[in-house]
């Protein structure tokens, strides 16, 4: 989720992953070896993933005697990330064996052709069919209705904030607010009542990538009375332009900055924001309010760089309402992550064969606990020590009833990008709402055409 580096420096840290034998054809790799990469996030100490993957090597190993398994961490930032695992996959002597990856890139990834079909093989795996529907969407080929990923979570998002700030604000707890204009009440009553302390967090601008587009304004956009239609209509298969909805988002945005609502606009467009929000901003209690993700608890727990035990009683769960109260009253949005076999992978089969071990009910469970994500297979979601291995599981588990996913297209890539850059324009004011929302249109039909975008709501 952060801004990405020139194609040549991508290009450089890809080859040099390469030259170390990241790619299965140039390690001669074996029927029995196989190399698997996946993202360490550049400005985080988090090791979670790489410490669980270890143990499920060490595990796969052990059940299968001779068999080689290489994990390849790519640290980088989100957006770097996917640049490097690209072009890793354009070529059969750099394509890893398994790779993990944003659900939201799924489709942009199958219109590359660098991902292989799975549907042989799960049409003889039993475990499939304990998958959640929408979680099988999320993987699946828009073009052609395949397979092409087993997901490994998803998540929520809703409104962490701290009850001890709300409190001191004269703001009742626990707190639920029903409309966008009782959050960003509750902002004012905080910024007039607390000096010093930061209302609320939104995601905006560039740098932020994905992070502005899911967190900061779909969370918005997809609760104004549009719903689901906000941004593209799947019955016209045609993305929304010269929407109100989108120009009330905008609206929203521009709000909490030019009423300095949010974080000082030049920390808000940092490139490494959403972690000084998680490992600073909220355990100092700089920060009254966030929208965010189910994911948060990991910069507070016993893994973390700095545990914060004391998140689970000063810190409330809210969920993000729709813009005027309207049913069904409350908006989330849902992403989440899958394990893809390249289509030049060297060994699909013993990858095919991990992948499956990664996601048996055991271990899925282990990793959803670990890593505070939300459960896709339906047994690991009703199980007890799953719902209390994190105090909030509960709680975003519950919103997955009222979410939403971005259209899994390979031209959304550039939809969110033009939603980042509309989103800095009015947080640095140096565009008014309207006319940022007329860019967004412009950039939207450059993009995709425009015979592929229809006029919303007026």
């Amino acid at each position: 989720m952060r801004s990405k580096l020139i194609a040549a420096a991508a290009f450089t840290a890809a080859t040099a992953l390469v030259a170390t034998g990241c790619g299965s054809g140039s390690s001669g790799s074996s029927a029995k070896s196989i190399k698997v990469v996946y993202w360490q996030n550049l400005d985080s100490t988090n090791k979670l993933q790489a410490n669980f993957l270890a143990s499920m090597v060490k595990q796969f190993t052990k059940a299968n005697p001779g068999t080689k398994v290489t994990l390849v961490p790519v640290t980088a930032s989100e957006n770097d990330y996917y640049t490097k695992l690209q072009l890793m996959m354009r070529s059969p002597s750099t394509a890893p064996d398994l790779v993990y990856e944003d659900t939201a890139l799924i489709n942009s990834d199958i219109a590359g052709g660098y991902l292989k079909p799975l549907d042989d093989y799960t049409a003889k795996w039993a475990d499939w069919s304990k998958y959640a529907a929408a979680a099988k969407g999320a993987v699946t080929g828009a073009a052609d209705g395949k397979t092409y990923a087993v997901p490994d979570n998803t998540d929520t998002r809703g409104i962490w904030y701290n009850k001890q700030l709300f409190e001191k604000a004269g703001i009742a707890v626990p707190w639920q607010p029903k409309s966008w204009d009782e959050v960003l009440g509750a902002a004012r009553t905080i910024k007039a009542k607390l000096p010093g302390v930061i209302p609320m967090n939104l995601y905006t601008g560039t740098a932020g990538g994905e992070a502005s587009s899911m967190q900061g304004f779909e969370m918005l956009l997809y609760g104004t009375p549009a719903g689901d239609k906000s941004l593209y209509d799947a019955a016209q298969k045609k993305w929304v332009v010269g929407s109100k909805g989108f120009q009330d988002s905008l609206e929203f945005v521009h709000t909490v900055y030019s009423e300095k609502l949010g974080p000082p606009v030049d920390q808000a467009l940092g490139a490494n924001f959403g972690t000084t929000v998680g490992t600073e901003l909220i355990p100092q209690g700089k920060l009254a309010m966030d929208i965010d993700g189910s994911w948060m608890p990991n910069n507070w727990g016993s893994a973390a760089s700095k545990p914060w035990p004391e998140w689970q009683s000063v810190i409330g769960t809210a969920a993000m309402p729709t813009q005027n109260g309207q049913a069904p009253g409350k908006t989330s949005m849902s992403g989440g992550w899958a394990w893809s076999i390249p289509a030049k992978a060297g060994n699909p089969d013993l990858a095919w064969k991990f992948l499956t071990s990664l996601q048996t009910k055991s271990n899925a469970a282990k990793w959803n606990a670990i890593n505070a994500n939300i459960a896709v297979r339906t047994d690991v979601a009703t199980d007890p020590t799953y719902l209390k291995s994190v105090p909030s599981n509960e709680f975003f588990t519950e919103l997955v009833a009222s979410t939403h996913y971005r259209p899994g297209l390979p031209t959304y890539n550039q939809v969110s990008t033009a939603i980042q850059k509309a989103m800095e324009s009015v947080t640095t004011g140096q565009a008014s709402v309207a006319e940022a929302a007329k860019t967004f249109d412009d950039d939207v039909k450059a993009a995709v055409g425009d015979d592929k975008t229809v006029k919303g709501d007026s």
